[in-house]
């Protein structure tokens, strides 16, 4: 039988965490001395401490050890708990390199001495003639969706663009949403055409609105919204209607976030 001391120096597991292991029963000692308290270990039992350390060590928490451990020498059970986790840290891997971009797009900006100033103008479009496509997405990151049913749905119809030419898309949910989200891209054209499956090819009367155009990466949007809807307060205009936003320079022409051209819009009415 071991002490304490001595399997805590055997197994490379503080006495502090074995306390902790045998109280959640993941390592009870082999007998307790009911006089003193002292824990008595076995030889035995070094493989389980070595066991608890390495699954510690894939990512695996105490409560799923505890479950994973009576069921270890099943060697189908243990390669499926080891695919599930394998599995979980890959999705975490992807999130901590989602994170480390944005540090790193952050960071680049601050070296810069980036000051971005958002001229916020009001505007007026006429009426308009436009190709549409409205559906419910499941999230804002599929809105090429919409472009490609448009595109797919109007090649055979060889659409003339207007000039200047609008694409745009409309976002009617009253606030943002985490999916379902319903977005109505839209394309102006000249002269007449059929409606197809999914395309509606409708008139679009004038609408005035702020709006401000920025230059980059779409994560810059939330910095043109606060632009704008601080020059609506200030100005004492109203909401009236449902954002837009024009694609002056989007995917369709270059690949680069940071030549992308946006125009965010909301329409408004003087309060």
């Amino acid at each position: 039988m071991l002490k304490i001391g001595t399997f805590s120096k055997l197994s490379r597991v503080s006495i502090r965490t074995l306390r902790r292991y045998d109280a959640l029963g993941l390592l009870v000692p082999d007998t307790t001395d009911p006089i003193t308290g002292y824990r008595y270990y076995s030889e035995e039992q070094l493989p389980t401490a070595g066991r608890i350390l390495a699954l510690r060590d894939m990512g695996f928490g105490l409560a799923a050890i505890g479950a994973l451990l009576p069921g270890y020498e099943d060697r189908v059970f243990l390669d499926r708990c080891l695919q599930a986790q394998q599995a979980e840290t890959l999705a975490l891997a992807a999130e901590t390199q989602r994170r480390l971009r944005l540090l790193d797009t952050a960071r680049a900006r601050l070296r810069k001495e980036e000051n971005m100033h958002y001229d916020v103008t009001l505007k007026t479009l006429p009426q308009r003639q436009a190709a549409s496509v409205r559906m419910v997405i499941p999230s804002y990151e599929d809105e090429g969706r919409l472009w490609s049913v448009l595109v797919s749905e109007t090649a055979h119809l060889k659409l003339q663009a207007d000039d200047p030419c609008y694409c745009s898309v409309t976002f009617y949910d009253g606030a943002y949403k985490e999916s379902d989200v319903d977005v109505e891209a839209q394309k102006t054209v000249k002269g007449q055409y059929p409606d197809t499956a999914h395309v509606r090819f409708k008139t679009l009367p004038p609408v005035t609105f702020a709006s401000t155009t920025f230059q980059g990466p779409y994560s810059k949007i939330p910095e043109a919204n606060t632009a704008v809807a601080a020059w609506i307060r200030d100005n004492g205009y109203e909401y009236d209607g449902p954002a837009f936003f024009i694609y002056h320079v989007s995917p369709h022409e270059t690949q680069d976030p940071e030549a992308f051209v946006t125009e965010v819009c909301y329409p408004v009415k003087k309060g």
